[in-house]
């Protein structure tokens, strides 16, 4: 073994102490919000003990519990502790079509949101898992495959306002969507670029053309920011008839046929900062350019204002399965739910949220393809002077004609630093 190898071994793992925005209810999360990384084990980055956790909440029932809640309520409205909820998209439809209360803002939408109903950490092994092919496991994995299907049957429908996010300015006097100020207050803006990609389903092009495109575009929006990252992409189209194989080795995300119905933020106060540091030490599953720091370089490149963004860019006219963004003050003191995500190297962390009648739900009705919309994913600005993330979801637009084309989008992730 080489000496450069020995040395890595012994670099102690990256664990994030656990920062809460100001005013913030703290997290529903396991051991206490502790990144798994505390949980090390001889390199494993807690992956072990994330399966232990993973199990224990399967064995303590809770999760099956809510599920069968749901599956014994009758048709029609559910009485949640949050509000009236229903099975499904249909139900919650036909409540919002024959209710009088609900009304919609001129350029907005009345529609079902899913939310999670289970206010407990959630676990999810990703599909590149090796527990799926190890025959030693496999009653294990059976238990666990179990379990991420469940997850789906912990989700209820609820009645929601979409406000349209090019009237910003109307319900906040004097904010421009296609503002920096925008990002900061709400978690969510809009910019434009006429991108000279002309294939969004080579990955190689998309690298090679628009990653540096999006990286000049978030230098240019944020004012005071000195670097930008955009680290990988994904594409979704429902309709696509082409190879959709994920090829992580190739930089290859696929192509995906579903579109996360789910209202649900990608990152949070542990993974924002796990995340950055394994891309700028590691460059661990990045897709874009090389990062080659020390970790006292990632230290000080950390310690200065950082934040995660989410650009999505439509290929054609936004038609259906629109995606529809949160406000940051509508949900500031509002505990996220923890999802883990466990891969054979890293325990990523999601977040999930359970309704409120107060989130402050926007869209950007038939999103053209040169409207860039973005969200914040994590800020490390904690004190409450900025928003800290968006959450979102993608829904189904009951106002789209019943031929409207599905969205084709390539969405990326980025990292801007200050």
């Amino acid at each position: 073994m080489s000496l450069l190898k020995d040395a890595e071994i012994n670099v102690a793992p990256y664990v994030p102490t656990l920062q809460l925005t100001e005013g913030q209810a703290p997290p529903v999360a396991a051991n206490g919000g502790l990144s798994y990384m505390s949980f090390d084990r001889d390199g494993d980055a807690g992956t072990t003990k994330a399966i232990e956790d993973a199990l224990a909440e399967i064995a303590g029932g809770e999760g099956q519990r809510v599920i069968d809640m749901i599956d014994k309520a009758p048709s029609g409205p559910i009485k949640t502790k949050w509000g009236l909820a229903f099975h499904d998209y249909d139900e919650c439809m036909r409540y919002i079509r024959e209710s009088n209360s609900l009304k919609a803002p001129e350029g907005g939408v009345v529609l079902p949101l899913a939310y999670t109903v289970h206010e407990r950490p959630s676990y999810s092994i990703v599909p590149s898992n090796v527990i799926w092919h190890d025959p030693a496991r496999a009653e294990l994995a059976a238990k666990l495959r179990k379990n991420e299907e469940d997850n789906r049957r912990r989700n209820l429908y609820f009645p929601h306002v979409l406000r349209d996010a090019r009237r910003i300015g109307e319900y906040y006097p004097g904010l421009s969507p296609n503002s920096p100020e925008c990002m900061d207050k709400l978690g969510v803006s809009l910019a434009h670029l006429e991108s000279k990609c002309t294939n969004f389903y080579d990955s190689a092009e998309v690298e090679r053309v628009f990653y540096p495109e999006i990286e000049k575009l978030l230098l240019d929006f944020f004012p005071g920011a000195t670097d930008a990252l955009v680290y990988n992409h994904d594409v979704f189209d429902k309709d696509y008839t082409g190879d959709r194989t994920e090829d992580q080795d190739n930089k290859n995300p696929g192509v995906n046929a579903r579109y996360v119905n789910l209202v649900h933020n990608d990152l949070n106060d542990n993974s924002g900062r796990v995340r950055c540091r394994e891309l700028l030490t590691k460059n661990l599953r990045n897709f874009g350019r090389p990062q080659n720091y020390t970790e006292a370089e990632a230290d000080a490149k950390m310690s200065r204002r950082f934040m995660s963004l989410n650009l999505a860019k439509p290929m054609e006219t936004v038609e259906q399965f629109p995606f529809v963004l949160c406000a940051w003050p509508s949900f500031a003191d509002q505990p996220y739910i923890n999802n883990y995500r466990i891969y054979d190297d890293r325990v990523g962390e999601t977040t999930r949220f359970t309704y409120r009648p107060n989130h402050e739900w926007y869209w950007f009705p038939r999103q053209t393809s040169t409207e860039v919309s973005m969200l914040k994913c994590y800020d490390s600005v904690t004190d409450g002077s900025v928003s800290r993330w968006s959450f979102h979801t993608a829904c189904i637009d009951p106002t789209a004609p019943a031929n409207a084309r599905c969205r084709k989008n390539v969405v990326v992730r980025s990292y801007v630093f200050f």
